[in-house]
């Protein structure tokens, strides 16, 4: 079993910039795809990206992409999420995700994600 525990987040003005960590335990997240998700009040869970075993792959969401930044340190058992260029829109509690582990092909469902972390509240004030 893989535990994963979000932290990172916090208050911050718009523009501003955020880098969310996923620390895994229990387990190793070298052979699992991991990915960052979102949740905002009375919305439905958002998928951010993900990134592949050895960190070179990657895949974003439009809402995200050229703003965020998914990355991952195996040795650590960590992945990172930097966030730059803030908006107020971007509020909401941010969590991570990963697959099984052998997983071959890229996730393309949020099903696909079997261990999920408790997340941690993301606020960006205007």
């Amino acid at each position: 079993q893989v535990q994963l525990v979000e932290s990172g987040g916090g208050l911050v003005q718009t523009g501003g910039s955020l880098r969310l960590s996923c620390v895994a335990s229990g387990r190793t997240i070298f052979g699992r795809y991991m990915a960052w998700y979102r949740q905002a009040p009375g919305q439905e869970r958002e998928f951010l990206a993900w990134i592949g075993w050895s960190g070179i792959a990657s895949f974003y969401a439009d809402s995200v992409k050229g703003r965020f930044a998914i990355s991952r340190d195996n040795a650590k058992n960590t992945v990172y999420l930097q966030m730059d260029s803030l908006k107020p829109e971007d509020t909401a509690i941010y969590s991570c995700a990963a697959t099984e582990s052998g997983a071959i092909l890229p996730p393309r469902e949020t099903r696909d994600y079997v261990h999920w972390g408790p997340g941690t509240q993301v606020t960006v004030s205007s």
